[in-house]
């Protein structure tokens, strides 16, 4: 609900009336006609009126002369909406000249009403309170609005947070099963999103990587092993080599979690984009370039980028951290195996954008290395 305190507050406020007029018998009169009911500001030329608005609290109207020495009104209020600060102040302006033309000029420039001199009190009055009841309406709706778009976006970082931090405990809830993987999922979702970046201008991967699929590219990387919560413990945490039923068991971790993204998919009440790329990369971040990989030999292109920048990743640390089948491998020996891979195994130009900055990825292995 919208708060009300600021606009109460706001309605209570005695309202401030600029006048503008060089002759001082016309700011006389209109003083003790308006003082009643508001707190009046004078000034008797247009630099006067200009210095006012600068250094005061700004007027919520302002009645200004036309006629005037040195700055006339026209120009005075041209500064006026030249000023970000000013611009939307209403102006009325006043004025003894009474063609259709002088009126027409100022209604064309801005200003919010046009009075010709001599005044009419009641008339005067009335169009003062006009203008300031619609100011005061304005003000109201630009708080109003000023207050929404502001919980929007409360609202929103607080979605995307509460979306974060599920996407990361149910990647926890499957590394939770093998407690030597250590940071894995926040290390692969950090080589992607470098590889993602250096990429990014590369003629093949322009159209696809931009900043907003980065971004769900990131968010999705967590989920990529999912699916090993549905591989029995005396598989997944086997220490020696698997057998050809238990390798088959094995690759089925792929299928099973693009099974339950895209289950989670299809109950959704409207599309959620990052669970597109999120089934991509838990379907096929073991494919290989060559066609050799699985669950379904996808080749090349028919790789998904996604699933491309994330099979390097999750090769690369694999190799460099401890199972309980195998040690960790230096870092050296890890890039060798993956310039190896390049053509084969892996996109070449994903193999390329690795090599070009080894050490960011020695970085985000070593920054990242720490079990949870």
């Amino acid at each position: 609900m919208i708060p009300q305190t600021a606009l109460a507050a706001d309605a209570k406020r005695a309202e401030t009336v600029l006048i503008v007029d060089d002759v001082a018998e016309n700011l006389s009169v209109l003083h003790e006609l308006l003082s009643p009911e508001f707190k009046v500001q004078a000034a008797k030329s247009g630099e006067r009126a200009l210095r006012l608005v600068a250094s005061s609290p700004l007027p919520d109207l302002i009645l200004l002369d036309v006629m005037m020495p040195d700055l006339d009104g026209y120009q005075v209020f041209e500064r006026l909406r030249g000023d970000p600060k000013t611009r939307d102040i209403p102006v009325i302006f006043l004025t003894a000249m009474d063609g259709v033309e002088a009126e027409m000029r100022g209604l064309e420039l801005g200003a919010a009403d046009y009075i010709t001199k001599p005044i009419v009190p009641p008339v005067l009055l009335a169009r003062v309170r006009t203008q300031l009841e619609l100011k005061r309406t304005r003000d109201q709706l630009k708080s109003a609005n000023t207050w929404l778009e502001a919980e929007v976006s409360r609202r929103m970082a607080e979605n995307d947070l509460i979306q974060r931090v599920s996407i990361r405990a149910l990647a926890y809830l499957a590394e939770a099963r093998d407690s030597e993987t250590g940071n894995h999922i926040l290390r692969t979702q950090r080589y992607v999103e470098s590889l993602a970046r250096r990429l990014r201008t590369h003629p093949r991967f322009i159209s696809a990587l931009n900043d907003h699929y980065i971004d769900l590219l990131v968010r999705s990387a967590p989920l990529h092993d999912i699916g090993k919560v549905g591989i029995p413990d005396a598989i997944l945490l086997k220490p020696g080599r698997l057998d050809a039923d238990e390798w088959a068991i094995m690759q089925s971790h792929a299928r099973i979690g693009a099974e339950a993204i895209e289950r989670a998919e299809s109950e959704a009440d409207a599309p959620v984009e990052f669970l597109r790329l999120a089934k991509e990369i838990a379907n096929w971040h073991h494919e290989k370039w060559d066609g050799s990989g699985y669950p379904d030999r996808l080749s090349g292109d028919s790789i998904p980028v996604s699933a491309r920048l994330m099979a390097l990743a999750d090769v690369f640390d694999a190799l460099i951290s401890e199972r309980v089948y195998k040690p960790a491998m230096p870092y050296d020996a890890a890039r060798d195996i993956i310039a190896e891979g390049r053509g084969n195994h892996f996109d070449p130009d994903v193999v390329d954008a690795f090599l070009s900055d080894f050490s960011e990825f020695c970085n985000i292995a070593n920054c990242c290395c720490e079990p949870v």
